[in-house]
């Protein structure tokens, strides 16, 4: 599907002009928060002239940022089609849990250790925000919630390595996340996280972390892939 021009490009003209940023990151960073949004879907061709239009500005900073855009490998370009949005196989997803699996645990571990009483009880907050939407249906702000307990864990960490690691594969992280019909699992998992980092438990904070990651991982398969194993 090509995008096409509409109201959107009002709130995306506000957006780019929002920061000091170079113009070019400034619309890679609205065209990956609008793919990991899912108002681009894998396969949607990006054209150059419709999100120049879009967004009041011209087609070379829209050119610059799909190319920064294929090196964090949210777009590619296909023969006689252009770029489009990533069409991710199996592989590329298990790729990314594999890293999650590394990640995520050390992030649980050294902010069990690490983190503030304040820091916990936003995390708290965030996980009782997120079972408030699923009590009333609202998938939107559940996919907001849970990127920002994400968002949050490396913070706690306290660990500048890790969370600059971390933070180029986030993007593709939510968005992968996002494709999973299931939010329930997930938030029970987060509750249990928020607890055992409320008793600073290491081990237990480790344990609900891989597992947590292996429920995303199974979730995401069974969505996007028919896999029900």
């Amino acid at each position: 599907m090509t995008p096409q021009p509409s109201s959107a490009g009002t709130a995306a003209d506000a957006t780019i002009g929002a920061t000091h940023q170079p113009l070019r990151e400034r619309v890679r960073d609205l065209l990956r928060d609008r793919i990991v949004r899912g108002d681009f879907v894998p396969g949607d061709r990006l054209v150059e002239r419709v999100l120049a239009e879009e967004m009041g500005v011209s087609r070379v900073p829209v050119r610059e940022a799909l190319t920064l855009l294929k090196g964090e490998g949210f777009v590619q370009e296909v023969p006689r089609r252009g770029v489009i949005v990533t069409v991710l196989a199996k592989e590329d997803v298990d790729d990314l849990f594999d890293v999650r699996v590394a990640l995520d645990v050390q992030c649980a571990r050294l902010a069990s250790a690490r983190a503030t009483d304040a820091e916990i009880e936003a995390l708290a907050a965030i996980a009782d925000d997120a079972d408030a939407a699923l009590a009333r249906g609202d998938l939107g702000a559940i996919a907001e919630l849970n990127q920002a307990f994400h968002d949050a864990l490396p913070r706690m960490a306290h660990n500048r390595i890790l969370a600059s690691t971390l933070e180029p594969l986030e993007g593709r992280l939510h968005w992968v996340l996002r494709q999973n019909r299931s939010p329930e699992i997930l938030l029970r998992e987060h509750r249990e996280l928020v607890e055992a980092l409320a008793k600073r438990d290491v081990e237990a904070a480790a344990d609900v972390a891989l597992r947590h990651v292996d429920t995303s991982r199974a979730l995401c398969h069974e969505i996007m892939f028919g896999d029900e194993d």
